[in-house]
């Protein structure tokens, strides 16, 4: 990139982490992400209900429909005083820029936005469509928001800006919530025979939980995962009450083809065989709800169950992409994402061909100093032409 489009790029990039977004008050910057597309040429622009914004760049005539999904929600940044730069401010600082966001995932959306801008201006002979979308409420659902994108545009292939340092992510291990109860029967602590501590069944159950799980695993994602994560009675606090019910919470971390039904059938039957042991074990297990308002007043809503996704290195879109990256100069390796992404919907549930690719690291996002390396951010840039140019061509 010459000079001139680094400064333009990073003056946007700054720009967007200087609008605070947490998930469900995305309006500043979604206002922002839309300004931009409209002075940069873009086709069209529109907002769906949940607020995502679009913005679309048509080349030549027919072809493939590309799109690009970031999301412009970010984690809060708790303790200000560990902060040793303005989370909001954007500094640069050692060829680094510092902010919320800046990972995770604004600085590679800004990279997007100004490499559809680019391919523009530069006349590139290409045919089809390049959709840019800034997603909503990414870090409270992951693919919740993306579905009403996947339907609205119905995309050939997707890529997912995510931080991949440069290398080309072609799947992930999926993420759901699991919620385990025991019911007991309350009474004062100093005359517990005439109740049912509710803790107390629940102990030897975790433990056989422990014990019996066993993750399936795959030879690219490796082990399924699953991990207590939080316990709870009730009531609570308890004083002088012997708990009437407890509930923990498991992340299960999800291998390709690992369906909802099959996840809690996993936990039942242990659950199942506990009861055996201890008939007045009486619990239950199902997946976690969550419900979220959008800046637009509409309420999101989804159970908590995001699934794994994985493409061959010959899928035609994963080799068109590594082909695109390596024409633009630079040299990625095939990968993929520890974590769970929007790719859930749109390669999990829908199975449109997707991949990850984005500039810095992934273990940045949601730390304290949070940063992108200009590098990475420019390189980011230059690679998602790279695919575009590949797929449209």
């Amino acid at each position: 990139m010459s000079e001139k489009w680094q400064d333009e790029l990073v003056e946007l990039v700054r720009g967007m982490i200087r609008c605070p977004s947490l998930s469900g008050h995305e309006d500043k910057i979604a206002d922002f992400v839309e300004n931009a597309m409209k002075r940069f040429g873009f086709d069209s622009t529109e907002r769906d209900r949940y607020g995502n914004v679009s913005g679309r760049m048509v080349f030549g005539k027919g072809g493939k429909r590309l799109l690009f999904e970031g999301h412009m929600d970010h984690v809060d940044i708790a303790d200000r005083s560990k902060w040793t730069h303005d989370p909001f401010a954007a500094e640069i600082v050692g060829g680094r820029m510092y902010g919320r966001g800046t990972s995770d995932m604004k600085g590679n959306l800004g990279a997007a936005i100004m490499a559809a801008r680019l391919l523009k201006e530069n006349h590139a002979e290409l045919n089809g469509e390049l959709i840019v979308c800034g997603g909503v409420h990414e870090e409270c659902f992951e693919g919740v928001a993306s579905e009403e994108l996947g339907i609205r545009w119905k995309p050939d292939c997707v890529i997912i800006g995510e931080a991949s340092s440069l290398n080309l992510k072609r799947g992930q291990r999926g993420r759901a919530e699991v919620v385990l109860e025991t019911l007991g029967k309350s009474a004062h602590s100093s005359n517990p025979e005439v109740g049912l501590n509710a803790v107390k069944t629940m102990a030897p159950l975790l433990t056989a939980i422990e014990r019996d799980f066993k993750p399936k695993e795959q030879p690219v994602l490796g082990k399924g995962i699953l991990e207590l994560t939080d316990i709870i009675s009730s009531p609570y606090p308890g004083a002088s009450v012997v708990p009437e019910k407890c509930r923990v919470t498991y992340d299960r971390r999800l291998l390709v083809g690992e369906t909802d039904a099959e996840v809690l059938k996993q936990i039942q039957d242990i659950v199942d065989a506990q009861k055996k042991l201890d008939p007045r074990l009486d619990a239950r297990v199902y997946l976690a709800t969550g419900t979220e308002k959008c800046y637009t007043g509409e309420t999101i809503s989804a159970t908590r169950y995001a699934p794994g996704w994985l493409f061959p290195e010959d899928n035609w879109f994963v080799a068109a992409a590594m082909e695109g990256l390596r024409n633009a100069g630079l040299n990625p390796e095939f990968s993929h994402y520890a974590f769970c992404t929007n790719g859930s919907y749109y390669a999990g549930k829908a199975g449109i061909p997707t991949v990850g690719f984005g500039g810095s690291l992934e273990s940045l996002a949601h730390v304290v100093d949070e940063y992108i390396e200009i590098d990475q951010l420019c390189k980011a840039c230059e690679g998602y032409q790279g695919i575009v140019r590949a797929v449209l061509r």
